[in-house]
């Protein structure tokens, strides 16, 4: 048995604990951010800048300027430009507050925000009205959960900016991606030129005049760098002496911190290219995806189901002569199909002769089993209650075109399934003989 402690501190709480539980009946009200500064700071964010910081040290202070002279100025013009330009979207697209303009116009972000209470309200945004901000939006604005406030033409938010990303910012944080799609990949060209000359041709990367002349402020022998043993960073402004192995090891991981970064950022920048020739946001691309059935639910659903309507041809032969011309009543004559239900047609010319000639061929001879015994995909034809056939001894009635009919009484009574058998035999066999004897 279950030993129910009702005693314990989590049953009396009348007050939510400071947990990160979902379930929690109240939480703290809090303030709106007003930026991508705001505090708490992400931790993609600092990683961010501490990527962007490591890349252009790395390459303006190291492998750019080993360059030789025609291409160390193409590559300062092409990576500075890159860089720069990240640089300063990066800082406004972190700095512009993106929230609707009847949240800025407030200016009240000091303020605590209320909570949400899904008792009274569904939806935060209900009519254009923010019950939260309370204040009107327009109408692609949406209440970021994370900034706390009504974020205009909202797109996603983005953790590597720390900010939403919306009308106001959306073209800083595009040009943002893209500037930094250029200079990693101008970074791993330079990168890999330093590495490849490094081994095939090392006095290509010693044209600058420091690796000529040793100046008091650097501390090497002339002769270890002559003698390719040693290499000098940080040119011109405050040469270094290092070793080959630190400079190709620092290359290594440069190139695959690079490749790493250029893989998220070509594919960022291909969605959201994507996205600007679908004419919609992340948001609503992320609403589309969701209400689309999967594959996998595609798959769940069922078949359609056949309709009633059987042809003749499916029907198979039968084994007795029916009438042509007269339809078949759901009464009188019902065709039960595996696993398709009921269902009632006429039969056409083609089949009647068909079944004439099965039935010459095999002269009514039926096998000794069952009579309830049902051969798959064949149908059977269920009598009515209460049939009674004719006795031999009487006279057959005649069709009037001269061909048999099936007869179309209604009954009343379910009659035994061997008893019903052996009267169809019988009266078949009758039918049969009188047809015969009016065939020239």
């Amino acid at each position: 048995m279950t030993n129910l402690n009702c005693f314990g501190r989590h049953r009396r709480r009348t007050a939510p604990q400071f947990t990160d539980s979902r379930s929690e009946l109240f939480s703290r009200p809090l303030h709106s951010r007003i930026n991508g500064w705001s505090l708490p700071l992400h931790f993609f964010q600092l990683l961010a800048w501490i990527i962007y910081s490591f890349m252009a040290i790395v390459g303006f202070g190291i492998y750019v300027p080993l360059l030789p002279a025609p291409w160390s100025s193409a590559a300062y013009a092409l990576m500075g430009t890159a860089f720069v330009l990240h640089l300063l979207t990066h800082v406004a697209a972190v700095t512009i507050d993106p929230a609707d303009l009847s949240v800025r116009t407030r200016k009240d972000y000091s303020s605590p925000m209320p909570v949400f209470d899904n008792t009274k309200h569904q939806h935060v945004i209900h009519n254009l009205h923010c019950t939260l901000c309370e204040v009107d939006v327009g109408p692609k604005a949406k209440h970021c959960s994370s900034c706390n406030k009504c974020i205009a033409d909202f797109d996603h938010h983005c953790k590597w900016l720390n900010n939403c990303v919306g009308g106001r910012n959306y073209w800083f944080f595009f040009i943002t991606i893209c500037s930094a799609v250029v200079g990693m990949l101008l970074l791993v060209l330079v990168v890999l030129f330093v590495f490849i000359e490094h081994y095939v041709n090392p006095s290509v990367l010693r044209t600058a005049p420091q690796f000529q002349r040793c100046s008091c402020n650097v501390s090497c022998s002339l002769a270890a760098v002559k003698a390719n043993v040693s290499w000098l960073v940080f040119l011109p402004v405050a040469p270094l002496e290092t070793s080959s192995i630190g400079l190709l090891t620092l290359a290594f991981i440069t190139v695959l911190l690079a490749l790493a970064a250029l893989l998220l950022l070509c594919h960022l920048l291909c969605f959201h290219i994507y996205l600007l020739s679908q004419g919609i946001s992340t948001y609503e691309y992320i609403v589309r995806k969701r209400q689309s059935p999967t594959a996998q639910e595609k798959e769940q659903v069922p078949p359609a189901l056949p309709s009633n309507g059987v042809t003749a041809q499916s029907l198979g032969p039968l084994e007795s002569p029916g009438n042509c011309d007269a339809p078949l009543s759901s009464r009188s004559c019902t065709f039960k199909l595996e696993e398709r239900g009921q269902t009632s047609a006429r039969l056409p010319e083609p089949i009647c002769a068909e079944l004439e000639e099965v039935n010459e061929e095999r002269r009514l001879e039926y096998s000794s089993g069952s009579p309830a015994q049902v051969i798959a995909a064949e149908p059977v034809m269920s009598l009515p209650a209460g049939w009674k056939p004719q006795t031999p001894g009487r006279g057959v009635e005649k069709p009037a075109e001269g061909r048999p009919i099936v007869q179309d009484p209604l009954g009343s009574s379910i009659m035994d399934a061997a008893v019903v058998h052996q009267q169809l035999m019988t009266e078949t066999q009758t039918q049969y003989l009188g047809f015969t004897e009016q065939m020239p």
